[in-house]
């Protein structure tokens, strides 16, 4: 059963979206054409252990991490840029004094990166569900949550954009339920017989697909709508044999998977104002995001990246690497020497021990977008700029900016 589900005016009001003016756009002077644009996604770790922690470390200006995570974003120069881990507050409070305290000041002699716009909205870490989800005998607590969280918006997500963000047309899925997804992998009790069964039906009736949420984020690149996919997938780990938390991270995957895909795969989908269906035929996309999923290795269910990977309509021909991340996997060792994965293309420094060094973090345009470069911001340990990425404890993220450049030509198709 579908359902109209609340909460938009929440999203309404929380919302920061257009300013007077948008960025110039840079053509090439040989052409008249545009240059490319680049998309990225990095997962900043700006995420506190209590709330209203975060607002309170951008009030000022000299916080080392948010520093030094902005002068990442100003060396990579991202026109559109998702964050993850990025605290929600209802005003958006922490999403403008990062803009205005950190990404508009010059760090470390590097000039500021000027973001007109951006985009915040709830999300579903540390909203409780009112019931036992991982069945410990209590009811309460981060891992009860929708999404895991010790407070409602912990581990949230933020758009920035040198590009308009067309407010009007914005989707988010926030509230759409696991079970109102078609053939949906449900997490199973392996002490019965009946499948897909560790979630009781009350359970299933309220829960909700998205640990954080999805975002469907229009941007007008320079004439052409390109929507901005944007999500954080539950880590496949954290659970038990049920695998409740590696069968809804192919699940959160495999929406998007779904909502690009035109026809019937996407009938079922509904969004918080309770308009059906998935992305038009033709519409041009980037899926961004920690997805919490590497394809050769780590805890996710066999296929899951896959689904996003080598979907029809995803550009995939280049993959976008590092040799920071070769040279870590060779020094680090561990659970690194038996991956199956090429290290080049990791995102993450992860655990030597388990899982070792991971490809999770993704840009993935559609076809009808054209790469015209790529990379991973993770420089080798004798250049300078190491010291923005460094080793455990990191100055800041275990995640790397990624980061994509397209060319985006035209009117809408």
């Amino acid at each position: 059963m579908k359902k109209q589900l609340g909460g938009i005016a929440l999203i309404t009001s929380a919302m920061v979206l257009l300013m007077p003016q948008a960025g110039a756009v840079v053509a090439d002077s040989s052409t008249g054409r545009p240059e490319p644009v680049r998309f990225a996604t990095f997962n900043a770790s700006l995420n506190r252990s209590t709330e209203g922690e975060l607002v309170a470390d951008l009030s000022t200006r000299d916080n080392a991490q948010a520093q030094t995570v902005a002068e990442i974003i100003q060396r990579t120069d991202p026109d559109v840029l998702l964050i993850n881990e990025f605290d929600y507050d209802d005003a958006g409070t922490a999403a403008r004094l990062f803009n205005d305290n950190y990404l508009s000041v010059p760090q470390n002699g590097v000039g500021p990166v000027d973001y007109p716009y951006h985009f915040v909205a709830p999300s579903n870490t540390g909203i409780p569900s009112g019931f036992d989800l991982n069945r410990d005998g209590t009811v309460g607590g981060p891992d009860d949550a929708f999404g895991f969280g010790e407070f409602p918006g912990q581990y949230g997500m933020v758009v920035y954009s040198k590009y308009p963000i067309i407010d009007s047309e914005i989707r988010t899925f926030q509230n759409f339920r696991w079970a109102d997804m078609p053939g949906a992998l449900l997490p199973d009790d392996p002490d019965t017989d009946e499948p897909g069964d560790w979630y009781s039906p009350e359970v299933l009736d309220v829960f909700r697909l998205s640990s954080k949420s999805h975002w469907d984020v229009p941007v007008d690149v320079q004439g052409t709508t390109v929507h901005l996919l944007a999500s954080h997938p539950t880590p496949p780990t954290f659970d038990g044999p049920e695998d409740r938390n590696g069968t809804r991270n192919h699940d959160e995957i495999r929406f998007w998977a779904d909502y690009v895909s035109p026809g019937h795969r996407s009938d079922y989908i509904y969004d918080d104002n309770g308009h059906e269906g998935g992305l038009q035929r033709g519409a041009s996309f980037v899926i961004a995001g920690d997805l919490n999923a590497d394809p050769n290795d780590g805890d996710s269910v066999p296929g899951a990246a896959q689904q996003v990977l080598e979907h029809p309509r995803v550009n995939n021909k280049v993959t976008p690497e590092s040799a920071g991340a070769v040279e870590q996997a060779e020094l680090q060792g561990g659970a690194n020497a038996t991956h199956k994965g090429d290290p080049r293309y990791d995102t993450a420094d992860f655990a030597d021990t388990e899982p070792g060094n991971l490809r999770v973090d993704y840009v993935l345009p559609s076809k009808n977008l054209r790469i015209a470069g790529s990379g991973v911001f993770w420089p080798l340990s004798d250049d300078p700029l190491f010291r923005l990425v460094g080793i455990f404890p990191f100055p800041s993220s275990d995640h790397r900016l990624v980061w994509t450049d397209l060319k985006v030509y035209g009117r809408d198709r």
